[in-house]
């Protein structure tokens, strides 16, 4: 292939990276790789192929991989199934969320490889936090970044929570490794320097030292504010894609809009550290 083409998605996030063999990338193609993904937050790859042992090299040459407690792993205990079969009706990942903000030390990012997709439809949307934190006013950046919050898994993942509920329940395991764990509101990311909003609708459950009514007036506002569409992208999966997103300053949301037909991708999680 020839040289690497960064070609950014919108004006909120995400980048197509051009000219590259993710298999094969030189470290000066790395590096323009790794600049993207720190500029755009989310970077996108078509026409690759990737072996699961291609898949988990990528991964490696950015940190540790992360073995999610929760998700059915494929043949390689390193990558999990993101699943949905013609039959069901629920999705993995529909509604917005960061991946791991439930962690003592919430994941670096998430590399996601197509396996079998739908004739039509799902997409996966991202969104910028450096967008919405930018976008906030002087007053409520002042008010937010003394704020830590509260994350869970236990209302997804739980024995009571969301998917054992759903005709997803036979794809999850580890009901009883929930946790939680408390992160500052506005991060600095450890890459860019740049501030991010570090709350998502999937896991944020409170703010700490606040109950949890009391809590919701403000962390909706939030939410609200940071869907807006002009802080997203949208991907639109083929055979040969790869998604690449930063957990630490992005979300991103699973479009179920698909019902009758499969949809299989593999997941890798990559380790990250405390947020600050």
């Amino acid at each position: 292939m020839g040289a690497v083409e960064i070609r950014k998605m919108t004006g909120g996030c995400g980048a197509e990276v051009l000219g590259v063999d993710i298999a094969a990338l030189s470290n000066s193609d790395m590096e323009a790789v790794r600049q993207a993904y720190v500029d755009y937050g989310v970077v996108f790859f078509r026409d690759q192929k990737l072996t699961p042992e291609d898949h988990i090299a990528f991964a490696r040459r950015w940190g540790d991989i992360v073995v999610n407690k929760f998700f059915t792993p494929t043949q390689n205990p390193l990558i999990a199934e993101v699943r949905k079969e013609k039959e069901q009706t629920v999705n993995i990942g529909g509604g917005w969320h960061t991946d791991h903000s439930y962690d003592v030390e919430p994941a670096m990012g998430s590399v996601l490889v197509a396996r079998e997709l739908p004739e039509e439809g799902g997409d996966t949307m991202f969104a910028s936090m450096y967008a919405a934190w930018e976008a906030l006013s002087p007053g409520l950046k002042k008010t937010l970044e003394g704020m830590r919050a509260v994350h869970s898994n236990a209302h997804v993942f739980g024995a009571a929570g969301f998917y054992k509920a759903s005709d997803q329940s036979a794809g999850f395991k580890g009901e009883s490794l929930i946790g939680e764990a408390v992160h500052p509101v506005v991060v600095t990311h450890p890459l860019s320097g740049r501030k991010a909003l570090y709350v998502n609708p999937g896991f944020t459950t409170h703010f700490e030292g606040w109950t949890g009514e009391e809590s919701q007036a403000l962390l909706q506002h939030l939410y609200r504010h940071a869907a807006r569409p002009e802080f997203t992208c949208r991907f639109q999966w083929r055979e040969g894609s790869v998604a690449f997103w930063d957990n630490r300053s992005t979300w991103h949301y699973a479009v179920n809009d698909y019902h009758g037909e499969k949809r299989l991708m593999h997941r890798i999680t990559i380790a990250g550290a405390p947020l600050h």
